[in-house]
């Protein structure tokens, strides 16, 4: 039963995922100095933040979609690790657990990049490498 179950299985983990990224994206926009001004007090310039609501927001409609996957989900992973080391570092218990978080958010990245998004999804309809 599970296997037949699989393909929603995977879709529904992939559209998960994303969820948060075109969330966090589409508030960053919102808050666009906020969110520069946080990113500058803890060493990150914030001319990089156009860049990192491209790959959040962007990236996570790819991967909702499932369209190139797989490239998308390898960047949102390393994403997700650069995160977890600049604004999570784990020397207080509420820090490790945020950096944990990044860190397993990025494993199930990995786990599409290894996979592809499924068949239920625009790169597997389209012909593409699912």
């Amino acid at each position: 039963m599970v296997d037949s179950l699989s393909p929603w299985f995977r879709t529904a983990g992939r559209i998960m995922l994303a969820l948060l990224f075109i969330k966090a994206g589409w508030d960053k926009i919102g808050g666009y100095e906020g969110t520069a001004g946080f990113m500058e007090s803890v060493g990150v310039p914030g001319i990089l933040l156009p860049l990192v609501i491209i790959v959040e927001l962007i990236g996570g409609l790819f991967v909702f979609v499932g369209l190139f996957t797989r490239f998308w989900s390898f960047l949102l992973a390393g994403f997700c690790i650069l995160a977890a080391l600049i604004f999570h570092t784990p020397t207080e218990a509420k820090e490790l657990t945020g950096f944990l978080k990044d860190i397993s958010i990025a494993g199930g990245f990995l786990v599409l990049v290894g996979s592809g998004p499924g068949a239920l999804a625009l790169d597997h309809l389209l012909g593409r490498r699912p």
